[in-house]
């Protein structure tokens, strides 16, 4: 009921020198910090296994292939605990690497075979007369790809990759099953501790809303800012 919720709870002190709101925020850095690292590698990995599925090397359109297949096929979940339990034990190395940067990673690999699919469709969708008269012009290859077709190519699959963003946003809650302190672990712990569950996991629900709908504002405004009239994605 209303009347019972507490929203005073925030304001306690965890028993550790600070308080449930402090608490909070603090995860929602660590969600945001793995999220947002997790897009960089995202978009990296997936745009560049984009582009080499669109070349005429075979070759090189089944690395993309296989990347993006392996990484589509396996749950988030899984993944993450092949990155932090299995590798470690196969390449001993990785015992070093943070669990932080291990969840980057899986989270990042993960998105990239989606990207990966839009990438390719955004390349697909120009016609394939502006490849040929790149090339007409003198330009190698990868000039082709960075000076005609990928500047295009983007504008197109901006709105998916406005989507994929604020997914990954969602995504990085599985960062609780390895003990990384984000919200949803926040989440857990605090209702545990407190028994306000209700107050908890709304406060949470927010942030969650609030860290995806500023993605969701910033590729709008950056969707608006690069249009080309008259090209395809680029409006009136």
């Amino acid at each position: 009921m209303v009347g019972t919720w507490d929203w005073q709870v925030f304001l306690q002190d965890t028993g550790g020198g600070q308080t449930y709101l402090n608490w909070m925020m603090s995860a929602w850095g660590w969600t945001l910090s793995v999220a947002l690292l997790g897009l960089v590698v995202a978009l990296v990995f997936g745009s560049l296994m984009g582009i080499l599925r669109t070349t005429p090397h075979k070759s090189l359109v089944a690395i993309g292939n296989v990347w993006t297949e392996l990484f589509r096929n396996i749950p988030l979940l899984v993944q993450l605990f092949l990155w932090y339990h299995v590798l470690p034990s196969i390449f001993l190395g990785l015992r070093v690497i943070p669990s932080f940067v291990l969840v980057v990673f899986a989270l990042g690999f993960f998105t990239s075979a989606r990207i990966s699919e839009q990438v390719k469709a955004g390349i697909q969708a120009l016609p394939k007369g502006q490849r040929y008269a790149g090339l007409a012009m003198g330009l190698t290859l990868p000039q082709t790809y960075r000076y005609v077709l990928l500047p295009m190519a983007f504008r197109i699959v901006i709105p998916p990759l406005t989507s994929e963003s604020m997914n990954i946003i969602k995504n990085s809650s599985v960062a609780f099953a390895v003990s990384i302190a984000e919200l949803t672990m926040f989440a857990m712990q605090a209702q545990e501790e407190t028994s306000r569950g209700i107050e908890i996991y709304l406060a949470v629900t927010v942030l969650y809303f609030v860290s995806a709908f500023a993605i969701n504002r910033i590729a709008l405004f950056i969707e608006n800012r690069v249009q080309v009239p008259g090209m395809i994605g680029g409006g009136k």
